[in-house]
């Protein structure tokens, strides 16, 4: 019957762990608009054909008019509501579900740019519009944008998410079968916005696998070879660094570590070691988890929610550090979060903290190449 509804309905094939689950909410949302269209067809028509003398003519003097009983109004409010918060809950459920990727998935950094996709692996491996993943491994795709609004669309997945300039978002898929599914940009980017496409090869473990270590797939065992727009023309950086490396050449580079330690001693400001996932005590009493958000909250808004403990000496970093050395500062940071430290240092003196120097003129980390 699922496949019956999907080729009626001309939907694509259901690749990911959680396609099938949407789509059984799409048929019901369907069905149910379509039951609720029958029911006012033929109980209107039952009421045109029941009174249609009183249609044709004018109804007789004295003859009552037709009443629908109290019952029936209350039954069909009632109805009518529990449908919206049944639906309501079945939303919320999977919108839980498809926010949050399961333990051990698998990171991959996605910048939009006009007009193409990039993919960077925790490993330092990069790919231009081709993501390559592993069949049967959940995937967390974290996105941002260079310039203006992207979304990340893959139908095969039933998932969507937006890239936003600025900040990030998360989306997952779990691939059930290998093979190539297509990526769209569904958010107007701009003139070339149709050539924003990409694709997505899902592989055995094994081939993905070696893959990392730099094998391609044969070409045409997955179906036919993706090939990019013409306006796709960049090429990957010779020196191949991973996220966390990057990260430790950012802090380095940008005066992070002139404040904050990797090794859990104390400094003038928390150590990053075991700093992401725990819980932050702030000024004022309250506690946050130390989550992507809050580490790049902390970057932009140093003085929103402050370290009790420390002087709220760290500058804004707004406009300096850009979006990729945010995604791998906080991809150092969370290597190591299970860094064994000290005991608690929210007791440490406040210390008057120099100025993060800004080293401009020192060579960048080879992130990308430009256009």
């Amino acid at each position: 019957m699922n496949e019956v509804l999907r080729l009626l309905l001309f939907l694509p094939d259901q690749a990911s762990s959680f396609a099938r689950t949407v789509d059984q909410l799409h048929y019901a949302v369907i069905g149910a608009s379509l039951f609720g269209a029958v029911v006012v067809t033929i109980v209107g028509g039952y009421l045109v054909l029941r009174n249609r003398r009183s249609v044709a003519l004018r109804r007789p003097r004295g003859e009552p008019p037709v009443h629908i009983s109290i019952w029936v109004e209350m039954a069909t409010i009632v109805a009518l509501f529990v449908l919206f918060v049944g639906f309501w809950v079945v939303g919320v459920r999977h919108y839980n579900v498809l926010r949050v990727a399961p333990e051990g998935a698998l990171s991959v950094y996605v910048t939009g740019k006009q007009w193409m996709w990039k993919f960077a692996y925790e490993n330092g491996a990069r790919s231009i519009a081709t993501l390559y993943v592993p069949v049967g491994q959940p995937v967390e795709l974290r996105l941002t944008s260079r310039d203006v609004i992207h979304s990340f669309f893959v139908p095969a997945f039933r998932i969507k998410q937006d890239a936003v300039p600025g900040r990030y978002t998360t989306a997952w898929f779990q691939v059930e079968k290998a093979g190539r599914y297509e990526v769209f940009c569904t958010e107007y980017c701009g003139l070339s916005h149709s050539t924003m496409r990409g694709e997505i090869v899902a592989l055995s473990p094994s081939d993905f696998a070696r893959w990392v270590e730099g094998a391609l797939p044969e070409a045409g065992v997955l179906g036919p070879v993706y090939s990019p727009p013409s306006v796709v023309g960049e090429s990957d950086p010779s020196e191949m660094l991973g996220l966390v490396r990057q990260g430790e050449l950012t802090a380095a580079r940008r005066g992070c570590l002139r404040c904050h330690s990797l090794d859990g001693s104390r400094h003038i400001g928390p150590s990053f070691a075991g700093l992401f996932g725990s819980k932050v005590p702030l000024e004022g009493g309250s506690e946050v988890v130390a989550d992507a958000a809050y580490l790049t909250r902390s970057m932009m808004t140093p003085l929103a929610d402050v370290h009790r403990g420390y002087a709220p000496v760290m500058p804004s970093y707004r406009g300096v550090l850009d979006a990729e050395e945010v995604a791998v500062l906080v991809q150092l940071i969370g290597s190591l979060r299970d860094r064994v430290v000290g005991p608690a240092d929210d007791v440490l003196p406040l210390l008057e903290a120099p100025a993060p120097a800004r080293v401009d003129g020192a060579p960048r980390v080879p992130m990308e190449k430009t256009r």
